[in-house]
């Protein structure tokens, strides 16, 4: 039989990083990191999507051609 636990730790403090950090590396412990409320449901962007982006806007601004490595 199987039980488990769930525990709301405050990683806002300095005690509850250090909670986290110790039970990342326990073979038991499965981690979940829910999205916050404040940016569930906006869109995400890679890496890649944000160079390009930004790539675009320096090019258009300055009349270039010039290409940024990731």
């Amino acid at each position: 039989m199987s039980y488990e636990v769930i525990a709301r730790i405050n990683v806002s403090m300095p005690s509850g990083r250090k909670i986290v950090r110790e039970l990342e590396n326990k073979k038991a412990v499965t981690m979940e990191y829910p999205i916050p409320e404040a940016i569930a449901g906006q869109k995400f962007y890679t890496i890649e999507e944000v160079f390009s982006e930004v790539e675009k806007e320096l090019n258009d601004h300055y009349g270039t051609n010039l290409k940024l490595k990731c």
